[in-house]
Parts: C-alpha cells; sequence; structure tokens
C-alpha cells in the first residue's frame, strides 16, 4: 500500500528554482538587494508624488498545426493576429519556445471499473516519460477520494518510474476530478514560467466538493496548458458490448462516460491544450510524442489589451494566421497545394477586478 506524502512546500522550491538561471538562488540569498545606482542618487523634491500604473500583459502560448498533424514553423510575429472580443491587439512580445516542459502528471487511480482504469493511467504515465529530455521537470499527482502527490517536482525520470510501479492498490472507488485539478491548479500557481497538466482519465467525476462551474471558472484565469488523454476507452467500449451498461442505468452510464469526454475536452480547449480519446493501446506514443512536440513547438505572444476597464468579465480571445496584406495566411505544401492548419491557443481571460492595484 502506497504512503500518501503531501509536500506542498516543495512547489514553492520549484517556483524559486525557475524563477532564477541556476546558481541564481544562493547568490540571492547571500547578497541583500541593492537599488541602481540611478535610483539611489535620485530624491523626489518635497511635497511631490508618484502614481505608479501597472499596465496588464496577457500572454498566450500559441500552437499552429497542419491537417497532418505538423507543427508549422518559421512563423514570424506579422503572421499573428491577435482579436480580444473582435477587436485587434497591437502583439509587443514574440519569441518561439524553446524553454524545457515543465509539467504536472495527474492521473486518476481509483478503484472504478474493477481498477482497469488506474492499470490504464499508470501504463500511460510510463510511456509518456519517454518523450521527456534531461532537462524536463514532471511531477505525478494522483487522486481518487483524494488527491495525493506521489512524486514532487523532479528531473529524475526514474524516482517518477519507481513510484508509478509502487501504485498497486487504489484506496477508494471515488473519482474527484474536480477537486484534483483545482488543488493541482492551486500548487502551480506560483511556478513561474511556462507550465502545464497531463491529465490521463475517464474523467468522470463522482464526489467532488468542487463543480464543473468552478473548474471552468478557474480554467479562464490560469496561465497553465492541460492536455488531456481518455483513459480506457477501449476496456469501457469492451464492457458495454458484453451488457455491462445495459438494464435500467445502462443509458445514464453511457451519458456519463460522454460528458467525461466533453469535460476533457474543454479543459484542453480553454487553456489552449489538446485532447485525445485513443481506441487502441497502439495509438498511444504518437499521441504523447504529440504532447510533447506541442510544448517545444509553441509561439509566445503577448499583448498589453486595449480594453483597460477593470471589470472581472471574460475576455474572448481569437488567434489568426495572416499575410502580409492582412488577408489569411494561405501555406502551401511542396506540391503547392493548400493545407489546412489548426489554432491552439487559449480561449480568454477574467479582466482585473475594480480596485488600485492587480
Amino acid at each position: 500500500m502506497r504512503t500518501t506524502c503531501v509536500r506542498p512546500i516543495l512547489f514553492g522550491i520549484l517556483a524559486a528554482a525557475l524563477a532564477f538561471p541556476q546558481g541564481d538562488v544562493l547568490l540571492h540569498a547571500q547578497q541583500p538587494p541593492q537599488k541602481p545606482p540611478q535610483e539611489q542618487k535620485q530624491e523626489k523634491p518635497a511635497g511631490e508624488f508618484q502614481l505608479s500604473v501597472e499596465v496588464p500583459l496577457v500572454n498566450l502560448d500559441v500552437v499552429v498545426t497542419d491537417n497532418n498533424g505538423g507543427f508549422l514553423e518559421g512563423l514570424r510575429r506579422e503572421n499573428f493576429r491577435v482579436l480580444e472580443d473582435g477587436v485587434p491587439q497591437t502583439i509587443t512580445n514574440f519569441a518561439p519556445t524553446d524553454a524545457p516542459i515543465t509539467m504536472v502528471l495527474l492521473i486518476e487511480f481509483s478503484k472504478m471499473y474493477y481498477e482497469y482504469i488506474s492499470a490504464y493511467s499508470t501504463m500511460m504515465a510510463q510511456d509518456f516519460l519517454r518523450q521527456l529530455k534531461p532537462e524536463d521537470w514532471v511531477a505525478l499527482v494522483s487522486y481518487d477520494l483524494k488527491t495525493h502527490i506521489e512524486t514532487d517536482f523532479t528531473r529524475d525520470k526514474m524516482e517518477v518510474q519507481r513510484a508509478l510501479r509502487s501504485m498497486y492498490f487504489p484506496g477508494f472507488t471515488e473519482s474527484c476530478i474536480f477537486d484534483a485539478l483545482l488543488e493541482t491548479l492551486d500548487r502551480l500557481q506560483d511556478v513561474k514560467g511556462k507550465k502545464s497538466i497531463l491529465i490521463l482519465a475517464t474523467g468522470q467525476d463522482t464526489f467532488s466538493k468542487k463543480t464543473l462551474d468552478d473548474v471552468l471558472k478557474r480554467l479562464r484565469e490560469t496561465d497553465v496548458t492541460i492536455f488531456t488523454v481518455v483513459a480506457g476507452k477501449d476496456f469501457l467500449r469492451y464492457l458495454d458490448d458484453h451488457g455491462a451498461f445495459s438494464g435500467k442505468w445502462g443509458f445514464v452510464d453511457r451519458m456519463n462516460i460522454l460528458q467525461a469526454e466533453n469535460q476533457m475536452r474543454a479543459f484542453a480547449s480553454m487553456t489552449g491544450g489538446r485532447s485525445w480519446a485513443p481506441q487502441f493501446q497502439g495509438e498511444w506514443p504518437s499521441i504523447f510524442s504529440d504532447v510533447a512536440a506541442s510544448l517545444r513547438n509553441q509561439y509566445g505572444i503577448g499583448y498589453s489589451p486595449s480594453n483597460r476597464v477593470r471589470d472581472g468579465k471574460l475576455r474572448k480571445i481569437k488567434v489568426q494566421l495572416v499575410d502580409p496584406n492582412g488577408a489569411p495566411l494561405s501555406v502551401l505544401d511542396q506540391k503547392g497545394k493548400k493545407v489546412k492548419y489548426q489554432i491552439y491557443a487559449r480561449e480568454g481571460y477574467l479582466a482585473p477586478k475594480p480596485g488600485i492595484s492587480d
């Protein structure tokens, strides 16, 4: 039986480690902060005051794929147009992303469906680890009735492998994905830089304290990219084919499964991630390769919203590809034929609430 070990403080340690380059954390601890020379010399005249207004910056991680699943590389700032509530925005920051991956593997590990889903999710997690590079960070979090930190952020993939191989017997039949996702987002809040969650689960929730509405509201605020892979769909189809979902409650069971898949897709689409529902185990390697490649082929885009009203309302975002004349960008393959493409980006964010500052 595994032991639950909740160590939220280590998420804070990773936040500090990512906030400074390697070797700088100790340096900042030894030397007290000093003001720049120009600030030390300047003094405010008596009776004067200064008003500092913070200009918000919206950051987007954008991925563009063609109809064959390939990634469109070499795009430039002028190829992107960002609309906020239909109004074009001025892009101030732009750069392709090549930073190491910082990811939480969030897996369903409960007794639901004869514990088969737990076996699927742990096997999927082990498959995904093969896509990580030595410089990538990964943490392993599981959930049933409660959320469990199996391993905190580490670059040692063998540590995560050992944790997965030691997970034999789930503790509860309940599956509380809403609570687990919100708790994981809370722990990631202070981690700097690009961060993501890969959910390996059915997506079904049985006993969470929080609701789907709570999750969707939080996803409008987060800068975490979420990827989702439905676990055990082939097994659930096998159960259905053999009458497990027949009888009085069969229709309800099927609807719960479909609703859970829709929730998983929503988690991904709202945050600029991607979602898969594999029918066969043979699909896993290509899916996990796409997850890692998506994080390594992002374009980082930043803009200051033209709408500065602090009303706490949802701002809808749409990212488009355009040519120098502002028309939709045409992408051609080697044979000169037009290629369809798909853009993945956050769907929106919540504006700051009324107040003097954030």
